[in-house]
């Protein structure tokens, strides 16, 4: 269900004190939930012969957190140079970081390549001839087209610009051989938060499948597959949680199968983003509008530049109003930013108690794609980010967005020049 108890019994005796002290609104990350999912992950695939998470940055891209998934020894699914610079700066290199990008420019291939390199995951055939030096370690991601349905934040295969078809997969890496790959693996990512864990475990059966194919085709083995992100979390309370452990044995028993097979298996890699720090966040904030037309609508102190999930999916986010956890809960009421947008809402016509002005709100399971997708439309500006760590204190982690940075991009050298030709050319 949405918010770990462990964390509210952590968070809740302190988070008027939190407040006090730093204002809202803020997201607050759980250190302790954070560490107790990556040894729950590590626990479930020990009877692999080798298993790594490489947590998604996009999902929470913040030095500070990092810096935890780097001390329990996983690694960085980065897909942009600012990504790879963040994860290297907390001290990730070579095969720590998996770089998989689309679209990429040759001044990503480079930044990729550069100070100590990654493993490099190629999201199109046209992009071998395009790698400045193709390194000895290749991976390709795969779009297996029609033979899987995707879900519906990812959609229909067929329809994704992601990955190689499964028609030009074996030429792919053909052609990554002819220019010096020795080593291999194969990724995918076909769903987003996804909560039944069987499509995980096709996933990895049709991977292996892959690899077997492709092995005899080619002559080559594989390093490592790696099945993506994509595991989801019970956003709402009635949501069924992921069943990770049958997850993890049906993936470890396909990879027996595998190992029987061949007399080898591949490491299993995965790049949980959402799943990894998704429970271990709240978005903190205070009522401070009440207004009645139509509806009921309940004014708070950020806006869907903090939070867009609700906005652009539909998004269900739980909320708590701190205080009130036990009152009965009154009419339905929207819960709204101040953004000149009306998908500008964190909840619609949700029945929550009886809210006054200088209420605290907790929006739950804001730990994934919550600061990270914010934006500055309307001139917004995005919130600070907090952390608690597993000794109860609170730390500062990102302060809070200031009209200066707003403004930063319009402090530049000038810069200008006239075209030769301008305008319609007379014949």
């Amino acid at each position: 269900m949405p918010m770990s108890e462990t964390f509210k019994e952590r968070l809740f005796p302190i988070l008027k004190e939190i407040v006090d002290h730093f204002g809202t609104p803020f997201h607050i990350y759980d250190e302790s939930g954070i560490r107790k999912t990556g040894q729950a992950l590590m626990h479930a695939f020990s009877k692999v012969a080798e298993f790594r998470e490489y947590f998604a940055v996009k999902a929470l891209p913040n030095p500070k957190v990092l810096e935890i998934i780097k001390d329990m020894g996983f690694g960085f699914d980065c897909s942009s140079i600012p990504e790879l610079l963040m994860s290297r700066k907390i001290g990730a290199r070579g095969t720590d970081i998996m770089f998989t990008s689309n679209n990429t420019t040759v001044e990503e291939f480079k930044a990729a390549a550069a100070d100590g390199g990654c493993i490099l995951n190629l999201d199109d055939i046209t992009l071998v001839p395009k790698v400045p030096e193709m390194p000895e370690l290749i991976c390709f991601r795969y779009n297996p087209g029609p033979r899987r349905s995707g879900n519906t934040i990812i959609g229909n295969p067929v329809e994704s610009k992601y990955g190689v078809s499964h028609e030009q997969l074996p030429e792919a890496y053909r052609a990554a051989m002819d220019r010096g790959a020795r080593k291999f693996g194969l990724h995918t990512m076909l769903v987003s938060n996804e909560l039944d864990y069987r499509y995980m475990v096709q996933t990895t059966e049709m991977l292996l499948e892959q690899v077997e194919v492709i092995s005899d085709k080619l002559g080559i083995s594989f390093e490592f597959i790696n099945i993506g992100g994509g595991l989801g979390i019970p956003y709402r309370p009635d949501d069924r949680p992921l069943n990770l452990d049958a997850m993890a044995q049906e993936i470890t028993e396909k990879f027996k199968q595998f190992r029987y097979k061949n007399g080898m298996e591949p490491k299993l890699f995965m790049e949980s983003g959402r799943y990894m720090t998704g429970p271990h966040g709240v978005l903190v904030v205070t009522a401070i509008n009440h207004k009645n037309t139509y509806r009921k609508y309940i004014g708070v102190d950020a806006c869907m530049s903090s939070l867009m999930r609700p906005a652009i999916y539909g998004a269900y986010h739980h909320i708590t109003v701190f205080g009130k956890e036990s009152l009965p809960l009154g009419p339905p009421v929207d819960v709204v930013g101040s953004l000149c947008e009306n998908n500008d809402k964190f909840a619609i016509q949700r029945r929550l108690p009886d809210i006054k002005q200088g209420d605290i709100l907790i929006i739950h399971d804001t730990g994934a794609h919550g600061h990270a997708m914010g934006f500055n439309y309307n001139g917004r500006l995005r919130p600070k980010e907090l952390l608690m760590r597993t000794d109860g204190s609170v730390e500062l982690i990102r302060r809070q967005e200031t009209v200066e940075d707003y403004f930063a991009t319009l402090s530049f050298d000038a810069d200008r020049i006239v075209p030769k030709k301008t305008g319609t050319q007379e014949n």
